[in-house]
């Protein structure tokens, strides 16, 4: 089996916390994951979470680093086509700008189950492919 590396990391605070929109994403990636071991089992592959902290001093080099999620070394908003965005977030960002993810004419501060699931299967799908050869 092949593992599948999806990356999630957000800024956690000194006091350990993270706000509400990092919270909701951890919990629909983590829904992604566990949902993807069966769906990934028939191509060969095995996602294989990875959970990163990233500290305040990180944080206010670059918000847009928080609330991120790497799929196969790309972020979710390549594969799926979309594009990262901004807005004001709350609790331990303050008044940052923190990462959205810009699809569709939508916006989304907290990165919903399907979504993840879409840009796995086509990372799935495209390493499937390389390690063949190409098409």
């Amino acid at each position: 089996m092949r593992t599948l590396p999806i990356i999630w990391q957000r800024l956690v605070s000194a006091d350990g916390t993270t706000c509400p929109r990092c919270h909701g994403t951890g919990e629909e990636v983590r829904h992604a994951v566990a949902r993807l071991r069966a769906m990934l089992d028939p191509l060969g592959f095995v996602p294989e979470l990875q959970v990163k902290e990233i500290d305040e001093a990180r944080f206010a080099a670059d918000t847009l680093q928080s609330n991120q999620i790497l799929i196969a070394g790309q972020p979710l908003d390549v594969w799926l086509g979309g594009a990262t965005g901004s807005s004001r977030c709350c609790d331990q960002c303050g008044d940052s700008e923190c990462r959205t993810l810009e699809l569709e004419d939508r916006s989304y501060e907290v990165i919903p189950e399907d979504l993840i699931l879409k840009a796995a299967l086509k990372a799935a799908s495209a390493l499937a492919v390389s390690s063949r050869g190409g098409v």
